[in-house]
């Protein structure tokens, strides 16, 4: 392999899409809380020391995640040559103290949670992603607690707890219908997923029933007076997705988990609106 392709490939590891992904839900964290603009220098180090977290965790779970890739995801760096198995857990603690390198600089709240969370990126393919439901768990916190960890970087966790809630939720439902598509590859790993433990058709019904529950939830940043009307004209028709999303997983589940992922996200444009709504001076 060429230095080029080598390059490319550890690039490859960090999802570089998901690494941008994962960045911006700090930042909404912290607009959410209103403290964006006091507190920039504690907001752009939560969102690069997110950005090198989700990166190194993703590498090192190419690391750990070798042998079943050459199943699932044989064009993936690792299996195809492009990296050594060494060098994309080097890189990967690399991109860690590089994180904890910024998080250090943050308010002891987001410090707490990036210690939390960094420990729990470590441990996820190692120790729960083979456990029914507890891996998934664990990535669902992993996506929600962003969002928190933005806010705590700006000293205000407030509404963004509800954004923590809600988006652990949505996470669940989307790990669980994933590990429905990834099935053959994990059972040929001796993997034991929830969609293996109770069966596809179960797992999928427990997929369904978590997204009810977080569209019943959804309203509950309006009632609690946190946001307005505006905010609900953008989570409806994120909750209309997520729903059907949850249904067309049953048939298709590689689209269904793909169609949680863009209701997901326009749920939390539903607080970025609810927000800037809230902060629109009267009048305008």
């Amino acid at each position: 392999m060429t230095a080029g392709e080598t390059i490319r490939g550890l690039l490859e590891l960090t999802r570089p899409v998901n690494v941008i992904a994962a960045s911006a839900l700090p930042f909404i964290g912290a607009f959410v809380a209103g403290g964006v603009g006091d507190h920039s220098l504690a907001v752009a180090a939560a969102v690069a020391a997110t950005g090198l977290a989700v990166g190194a965790g993703n590498a090192i779970n190419d690391y750990f995640d070798r042998e079943i890739d050459r199943i699932n995801q044989p064009d993936r760096a690792i299996p195809r040559g492009a990296v050594s198995p060494r060098g994309a857990l080097a890189f990967s603690l690399v991109l860690f103290a590089g994180a904890v390198a910024l998080a250090l600089t943050l308010p002891t709240a987001a410090l707490a949670i990036a210690g939390i969370n960094l420990v729990a990126l470590v441990a996820y393919t190692e120790l729960f992603k083979g456990l029914p439901g507890l891996g998934n768990a664990l990535v669902a916190y992993l996506v929600g607690s962003t969002f928190l960890f933005g806010a705590a970087a700006v000293g205000d966790m407030g509404p963004a707890v509800v954004l923590f809630v809600l988006a652990a939720i949505a996470t669940l439902t989307r790990e669980i219908v994933k590990d429905v598509e990834d099935i053959d590859g994990d059972r040929e790993e001796g993997l034991n997923t929830l969609p293996i433990a109770v069966g596809e058709t179960r797992a999928l019904q427990i997929a369904a029933a978590l997204i009810v529950v977080g569209v019943v939830a959804s309203p509950v940043p309006y009632l609690l007076g946190y946001f307005g009307v505006a905010y609900l004209l953008v989570v409806i028709p994120a909750d209309a997705i997520m729903c059907y999303a949850a249904y067309e997983s049953f048939e298709d589940p590689t689209a269904g988990q793909s169609h949680l992922k863009y209701g997901m996200f326009l749920a939390a444009l539903a607080f970025v609106v609810g927000r800037a709504a809230v902060a629109m001076p009267a009048g305008l």
